[in-house]
């Protein structure tokens, strides 16, 4: 397949970039900085972009069968740009007619899983200290809602660095029960996984270990 990565420096964008020229797919990066991108290979299309206006997109998805979004806040700091920027994505994907779609959130954006006390509370807890985090990522998914794309939102719980396993729970329109931790690994493994499957267009999908 031919896929363009938005935020392909960050954690789970540059695990998409490497998992996906394994599969032997053509990839796209859009980077701000390629310098921050220590990858080479000849399937590998680097494409420089601030993600402000939607036009100068354009040719980086032109004739892809899908993009993944790594892009989000690293903190309480950059709230407001998951929505900011998955706008300016939006736009450029609805010009060319490129429909699928698939972006990284958060396990609290959606549903309550039926947890114990403990696991209940600790999400409260989390939910209130990154609220707006979280605030940006609910817009961020009323966006997708909003536009003609084929949407999924993968939505993990806190992240590690570890290796993938490929041994994670997902749960379409839900969330594992005592879902805690997923490597960014496995949420790159996830994504790309949810790209050809039609049961997760316009859904929401809990994963974790």
């Amino acid at each position: 397949m031919k896929l363009t990565v938005f935020g392909a420096t960050g954690g789970i964008g540059q695990e998409i970039v490497r998992q996906a020229l394994e599969s032997g797919h053509e990839v796209t990066a859009v980077v701000r900085d390629p310098a921050k991108l220590p990858m080479a290979d000849d399937r590998l299309e680097v494409f420089r972009a601030d993600l402000t206006d939607p036009e100068p997109l354009r040719p980086a998805v032109a004739g892809r069968d899908a993009v993944l979004s790594g892009l989000g806040p690293h903190g309480r700091a950059d709230a407001g740009v998951a929505a900011r920027t998955t706008r300016t994505v939006l736009g450029a994907m609805e010009a060319e007619g490129v429909r699928r779609l698939v972006v990284v959130s958060a396990g609290p954006v959606g549903p309550e899983p039926k947890d114990g006390p403990l696991d209940r509370f600790a999400r409260g807890i989390a939910s209130k200290v990154l609220k707006d985090v979280f605030d940006d990522l609910r817009a961020m998914e009323a966006e997708l809602v909003r536009s003609s794309t084929d949407w999924t939102s993968v939505r993990p719980p806190r992240l590690t660095n570890q290796p993938a396993t490929r041994a994670y729970r997902s749960v379409v329109g839900g969330f594992p029960t005592k879902g805690r931790l997923i490597g960014r690994a496995d949420v790159a493994h996830a994504m790309l996984a949810a790209v050809d499957d039609p049961g997760m267009s316009k859904q929401g999908v809990g994963v974790a270990y």
